[in-house]
């Protein structure tokens, strides 16, 4: 007889329960070994649950980074209950209650945690029992950089190389996929990192006030010039100075600025002396450069001395592996500002993998702030999701919405595109080209799924 009947409960209905508590219950064994953990581990650490029980303890604390002070191993030595306040990677909050179960040796036979957040308790607490940050939930800071794929940890790793000189690097992707925030990392590890970081929208400015704006000015320079102003590039001294939307700088302030580059001294307008500029330079556009120099928009010795080094960073359809640490992340962030607790559905999770997201992680931290202000309900659901999302992927919601977890529904998407790109295409050299894939990679999942679908 299962021990759990003893109860009135098999061990599925159990299982259930405890997946349902609020706080993260873990379970490891005498040797780091994760026996457990229900669902709340995903609002912690962005990952599922079955990722976090097959996944080694010193992977979870080392190469993700998921506390920022693991306490396991002092329970392990000590033998004795322990707590302590920590912090997730999401950045949440939190206090860790680890309990030693021990055998008759008095050795530890198994570790019992329990994890809790303050900021998504939902209805257990009242929204003025709660104490929020008063930061901006829209400012980004270089330890947002939350992912787990692959393709953007060798950006990461990429920018983190970077970050030691001083050189140029320009910074190229599609609009909101996280260049502002991957130039912040960059001054955050670099040799400048407790010097300023100055970031300059290129196409806010008038161009009549860019080089004043860039470079400052002296008294009597222009009409209203009534004192002497310091510029951008001078209040970068030292430090860092981002340049976003390079690609809308004006033709005629591009040579200014390639002399300011290449030189590192500048000419504050109206002066009749230059200055010295000891600032390092990143840059950034979502624009294709290449065309831009080609056809005469854009300066081709301005773009080779800021393209000393480049940095290309992937939109999110293209690593998706990072959407649900990211949903998690600003679920966090603007539950925390609103006073709110939400969380997605399984079903909607399911969507939102599979929607295109064309205004990157921007678009996906606007919609999950939105929900959680307007979603009466603890859990958000498909029908809380805007009809721009669900109708774009209605095509696949009918094999998906069934899938039990979250990596097969991601395999019933991978299904139905390889099959509609072979039935389209007829060869797995063309699926291949089509889906961006290797042929080899195309072969082996027509064969695959073609193989599924016979009698």
């Amino acid at each position: 007889m299962n021990k759990t009947e003893h109860f009135g409960l098999d061990f599925e209905t159990f299982a259930k329960l405890i997946d349902n508590l609020h706080d993260e219950i873990i379970i490891y064994d005498n040797n780091y070994r994760m026996l457990y953990v229900n669902k709340a581990c995903e609002r912690h650490y962005g990952f599922s649950q079955q990722e976090m029980i097959n996944m080694p303890f010193w992977d979870v604390v080392e190469k993700h980074n998921s506390w920022d002070r693991p306490i396991l191993p002092l329970v392990y030595e000590k033998k004795i209950p322990v707590k302590q306040e920590q912090k997730t990677y999401l950045g949440l909050d939190v206090l860790t209650i680890a309990i030693p179960l021990l055998n008759e040796n008095r050795e530890v036979q198994y570790v019992l945690l329990s994890i809790r957040d303050n900021f998504h308790e939902g209805r257990i607490l009242h929204p003025e029992d709660l104490i929020f940050d008063q930061e901006d939930p829209a400012s980004a800071r270089p330890e947002d950089l939350i992912y787990h794929s692959k393709l953007m940890e060798q950006t990461v790793n990429a920018a983190r190389k970077v970050g030691s000189i001083s050189a140029p690097c320009l910074l190229l992707g599609e609009s909101g996929c996280g260049k502002s925030l991957l130039a912040k990392f960059i001054h955050a590890n670099g040799k400048r990192a407790d010097k300023p970081f100055i970031v300059v929208n290129c196409a806010a400015i008038p161009q009549e006030l860019f080089e004043s704006e860039l470079f400052g000015h002296v008294e009597g320079a222009f009409s209203g010039a009534t004192k002497s102003r310091g510029g951008l590039f001078a209040k970068a001294e030292g430090g860092t100075l981002f340049l976003d939307e390079i690609s809308e700088l004006p033709l005629p302030m591009q040579a200014k600025l390639l002399y300011a580059v290449q030189e590192l001294e500048y000419r504050p307008v109206g002066s009749s002396s230059t200055v010295k500029a000891d600032v390092r330079i990143l840059a950034a556009s979502n624009r294709n450069m290449d065309r831009m120099v080609e056809s005469g928009a854009f300066r081709q010795d301005l773009y080779f001395r800021l393209n000393v080094f480049d940095i290309i960073i992937p939109p999110l359809r293209d690593r998706l592996d990072d959407l649900i640490p990211l949903l998690h992340f600003f679920l966090n962030r603007y539950g925390k500002a609103h006073g709110k607790g939400k969380r997605f559905s399984s079903n909607a999770q399911k969507v939102l993998c599979l929607y295109s997201w064309p205004g990157n992680i921007r678009e996906l931290a606007h919609l999950v702030e939105r929900l959680v202000v307007t979603v009466e309900d603890d859990i958000i659901n498909v029908d809380h999701l805007p009809s721009s999302i669900y109708e774009t992927t209605c095509n696949y919601l009918s094999p998906i919405l069934g899938a039990g977890s979250l990596d097969e529904a991601m395999q019933a998407v991978e299904r139905q595109l390889v099959l509609d790109a072979y039935a389209e295409h007829g060869s797995s050299r063309k699926v291949a080209a089509a889906l961006k894939i290797s042929q080899s990679r195309a072969s082996r999942l027509i064969r695959t799924y073609t193989h599924t679908t016979k009698p």
